[in-house]
C-alpha cells in the first residue's frame, strides 16, 4: 500500500460542479437547482456524466435518450461498452501508484491481496477458458460463490466475453438457488466446495451436485476449493465434484494470449447480469440489467454521491472502499463497482457479528482498522447491533482513516446514527477542524454545519436507499449538505423521485408513494421469461395511468410514454430536500385515520435495550377496525411480563402517539426474515388474514423458515377468534 501523504479529499460532487462550470458554463445556486436540472434536462445531464468520466466507445452514440418511455427507454444507441473494459483502464496507473485492486479476509484470517495486473491476468485466463468451452455472448453463467476475490474475477471474466452473470450466495439452500437458476438456463456453473460462517464450516459439495443434476443446460462446471486447503483435501473436493475444472487451473494461464486479451465491445444495452427480487411469493423475478446503464449509473452514484474516489488520484489518494455484503445482496454488486473507478475494494467474507456462541460486533471494525479502510459501509442493522452490543470503537484499533460511513438495506435509526457520530467524535476529538477540502472551494457556497447538533469534523454518513430492481439508489448522500440523524440528505442527480399522494400528486413534507417520474439508464431491460412484459409492468408501473406525472413537478406526457416507476416504499421529502423512508408501502399502518410506516414504530421499540427485534402488522381489512399485533424478540432470560409490556407501550406512546399502540404484544423466538435480512411483514399479514402459508411465502427465500410454525399456529388461533 502506498504511503503518500493523506489526500485533501475535496468532495467529488464539488469537483463535478467545477467541471460543469468550466466545460458547460453551468452554475447552480444550490443542490436543489442542480438536481432539478439533472432530472429535467436528461440528455444534457447524462451526456455530462459520460464526458466527465471519459467513457469510451469505438463507435459514437447517435443520441443520449433516444426514446423516453417507461419501461423500454433507449439510451446511448450506437455506443459500445463493456464493464470489464472500464475496469481494465485502471490496471496500469493504479499498479504504478502502488495500489491493490482487491484486499480480502475471511473469518479464519485467510488474507488475499490481488494486484491490478494479477486481477487482469486471472480474468483474461478464465475468459479464454470459458470461450474454449463454447461460452458465447448472451449465454448465461451461474455462480454459487461467497464474497471473495475469486467471485470478482469470475464476474469480470464472464461479462468480458459478453456472457451474462448471475450469482447466488452459498448460504442459500438448493431449492432457493434452483428457483433462480432454473429460470435463466445457464450453460456453465462456477461454484465452491463450501463456506465458513459464524465459526462453522458448511460443506456445499452436495448442493453443487444437486445443482448440476437439476440444471440440464449446464455443460461445464468450475469448482473453487474455498474450504479445502491441504493438497489432499483439495484433491478430494475436486474428485467429488467431477467432471469439473479447478478454478485455480482455469485462472492459471500465463501466455501471449492472456496478455493480449481485450474484453469484447458490446452494445450499450447488452445484458450484464441477472439479479433477483426477494421472492416472498412465487418464483423470484429474474431482473436483467445492461452493461452501459449499470456502469454509468454506478459511476454517478459511487463517486459523486457516495464520494468514493479513485485510489490513485491525488484528491482521493489511498482510497480503500469497504461495504460489507454477501453475494446474495445487491450491495455485492455495489462493492464490486468500486473497480470501475480504480478504487481498492476491501472485502470481508463471514459473519460480521462473530459466532453464535461468542458474538463480537467489533469484527468488521477491527478489520477496517487493520486494512486502513477510508469508506466503511454496512447494512443499517449492523450499526443498530453495534449500538445494542455497546461496541466501543476505541478498542478496535486505528480507525483514523475512516472518513465516511455508508448504510442501506433498511432505514437507519436516529439513535444508531447518533451512536456512530459520537463514537467517531470521541476517536477524533470533538474540537478537530474540518479536514482539508471539506466544505471549502472557490466560487461555491459554504455548507452549513450547525445543523441538528453537527460539529466540524464529524464523521459523514452516506445513507442511501435504492434497490436490486434497478441496481442503484434513488436517495442518498451529498457530502456538502447538512446531516440530520435518521434522514437521507437528498434525492440523487438524474433520479426524478417524488412522493405522491393517493391522487397521484407530488407532495412535500407528507408521506407518499415513492415514484420516479423519468427513466434512468440502469432500469431493468426485462425479466427473463417475461415475453409480454406483464411481470415487469405489474412490478413497477401498474399503479398510475400511463403518461400521468411523467414530468417532474407535475405535467403529463402522452400515454405512449408509459407510467411512472412506483418503487413500493413510503417516502417523505422534507422542505430542505432531506428524505425519510418509512418502509414498504404495502406494509404500512393505518390507525384511526393516520398512516405510518412500520420503521417509525421499530425505531421506538428497538431503542429499548431489552428488545432485540420486532415486527408489527396492521390487519385493517375491507373497512374492518384495525387490529395490530406487535411481535418482539427479547434478550435471553427476559419474559414479556406486565412491566415489560408497559415499557414497550410507553416507548411507542412517547415516540409516536397513543394512536399507534398495538392491540397486543407477543413474545416470539424469531422475526421471519428474507435471505437479504428484510422483515416478512406483508406475508405474515396475509397469513393472519387467512391466506394459506404456501401462497404467501417462499420458505426457500427465508433466512429462518423454521420460525414459521409459530406464526401458522398463531394465525389459526386468530382466525378462530376473528374470522375474516
Amino acid at each position: 500500500m502506498s504511503t503518500a501523504p493523506t489526500a485533501p479529499f475535496t468532495p467529488q460532487i464539488r469537483l463535478y460542479q467545477h467541471w460543469l462550470a468550466e466545460h458547460r458554463g453551468l452554475q447552480f445556486d444550490d443542490y436543489d437547482a442542480l438536481w432539478r436540472w439533472s432530472t429535467t434536462e436528461l440528455d444534457a445531464f447524462w451526456q455530462s456524466i459520460w464526458d466527465y468520466f471519459d467513457l469510451r466507445s469505438p463507435t459514437p452514440h447517435t443520441a443520449v435518450l433516444q426514446r423516453n418511455v417507461m419501461p423500454g427507454a433507449t439510451w446511448f444507441p450506437g455506443a459500445q461498452v463493456n464493464y470489464a473494459q472500464q475496469v481494465f483502464r485502471h490496471v496500469q496507473p493504479a499498479h504504478a501508484a502502488g495500489f491493490s485492486a482487491v484486499v480480502s479476509r475471511n473469518e479464519k484470517g485467510r488474507a488475499v491481496e490481488l494486484s491490478w495486473p494479477e486481477l487482469r491476468r486471472q480474468v483474461a485466463a478464465l475468459a479464454l477458458h470459458l470461450q474454449a468451452q463454447g461460452v458465447k455472448p448472451g449465454d448465461r453463467v451461474a455462480a454459487y460463490l461467497p464474497n471473495i476475490p475469486e467471485t470478482m474475477v469470475a464476474f469480470l471474466a464472464v461479462v468480458s466475453i459478453g456472457a451474462v452473470w448471475s450469482v447466488c450466495a452459498p448460504d442459500m439452500g438448493t431449492h432457493a438457488v434452483l428457483d433462480r437458476f432454473k429460470q435463466i438456463e445457464p450453460v456453465a456453473l462456477i461454484a465452491c466446495d463450501g463456506v465458513t460462517y459464524g465459526g462453522r464450516d458448511f460443506d456445499r459439495l452436495a448442493v453443487v451436485a444437486e445443482l448440476r443434476a437439476a440444471l440440464p443446460t449446464v455443460r461445464h462446471v468450475i469448482l473453487h476449493t474455498n474450504l479445502a486447503e491441504e493438497p489432499a483435501a483439495v484433491d478430494r473436493a475436486l474428485e467429488a465434484a467431477q467432471p469439473c475444472t479447478a478454478f485455480s487451473t482455469a485462472t492459471a494461464r500465463v501466455d501471449a494470449d492472456t496478455a493480449a486479451f481485450e474484453p469484447l465491445w458490446l452494445p450499450f444495452d447488452h445484458p450484464l447480469w441477472i439479479v433477483y427480487s426477494s421472492g416472498t411469493t412465487g418464483l423470484p423475478k429474474p431482473i436483467v440489467h445492461g452493461h452501459g446503464g449499470t456502469m454509468i449509473v454506478a459511476l454517478a452514484l459511487k463517486i459523486l454521491h457516495n464520494d468514493v474516489g479513485c485510489s490513485y488520484r491525488p484528491n482521493s489518494w489511498g482510497e480503500r472502499y469497504h461495504w460489507y455484503s454477501s453475494t446474495g445482496w445487491v450491495m455485492w454488486n455495489a462493492q464490486t463497482s468500486g473497480l470501475l473507478n480504480g478504487t481498492t475494494c476491501v472485502i470481508f467474507d463471514g459473519n460480521p457479528g462473530g459466532s453464535k456462541d461468542q458474538p463480537d460486533w467489533t469484527t468488521l471494525w477491527r478489520f477496517a482498522a487493520e486494512q486502513g479502510v477510508t469508506f466503511f459501509g454496512a447494512g443499517a442493522a449492523f450499526f443498530a447491533n453495534c449500538l445494542k452490543a455497546g461496541v466501543d470503537l476505541s478498542t478496535c484499533g486505528d480507525l483514523s482513516k475512516v472518513r465516511a460511513l455508508g448504510t442501506t438495506g433498511s432505514p437507519l435509526s436516529e439513535d444508531a446514527q447518533n451512536w456512530g457520530t459520537a463514537q467517531f467524535r470521541q476517536l477524533r476529538g470533538s474540537s478537530l477542524p474540518l479536514p482539508l477540502g471539506e466544505g471549502r472551494g472557490e466560487g461555491l457556497p459554504e455548507p452549513s454545519l450547525s445543523h441538528m447538533g453537527q460539529q466540524p469534523g464529524d464523521i459523514w454518513w452516506c445513507n442511501i436507499s435504492g434497490g436490486t430492481d434497478f441496481a442503484g439508489a434513488f436517495i442518498g448522500g451529498n457530502r456538502e449538505l447538512p446531516q440530520t440523524p435518521g434522514r437521507m440528505q437528498c434525492r440523487l442527480m438524474g433520479c426524478a423521485v417524488e412522493a405522491w399522494n393517493e391522487q397521484g400528486q407530488p407532495v412535500i413534507d407528507e408521506v407518499g408513494e415513492l415514484v420516479c417520474a423519468q427513466p434512468i439508464p440502469s432500469m431493468p431491460l426485462y425479466f427473463v421469461g417475461d415475453t409480454d412484459n406483464r411481470r415487469l409492468l405489474g412490478s413497477y408501473f401498474d399503479m398510475y395511468p400511463p403518461g400521468h406525472g411523467r414530468k417532474p413537478g407535475g405535467g403529463d406526457l402522452a400515454a405512449e410514454a408509459g407510467a411512472v416507476w412506483r418503487h413500493g416504499d413510503w417516502l417523505r421529502i422534507h422542505p430542505d430536500g432531506s428524505c425519510v423512508i418509512y418502509g414498504r408501502s404495502d406494509a404500512t399502518i393505518n390507525r384511526h385515520g393516520l398512516r405510518m410506516g412500520t420503521s417509525e414504530l421499530y425505531s421506538a421499540v428497538e431503542a429499548l435495550p431489552e428488545v432485540l427485534d420486532s415486527m408489527v402488522v396492521d390487519l385493517e381489512y375491507l373497512g374492518r377496525e384495525s387490529y395490530m399485533p406487535l411481535f418482539v424478540v427479547l434478550r435471553p432470560g427476559l419474559s414479556l411480563d406486565d412491566p415489560m409490556t408497559a415499557k414497550i407501550n410507553g416507548a411507542i406512546r412517547t415516540a409516536l402517539s397513543p394512536r399507534f399502540l398495538p392491540n397486543a404484544i407477543f413474545q416470539v423466538a424469531e422475526i421471519p426474515r428474507t435471505l437479504s435480512g428484510k422483515k416478512q411483514e406483508l406475508p405474515i399479514k396475509k397469513l393472519l388474514l387467512g391466506q394459506p402459508l404456501e401462497k404467501v411465502i417462499n420458505k426457500e427465500a427465508m433466512a429462518n423458515p423454521g420460525c414459521l410454525d409459530w406464526y401458522v399456529a398463531f394465525a389459526a388461533e386468530h382466525q378462530a377468534r376473528q374470522p375474516i
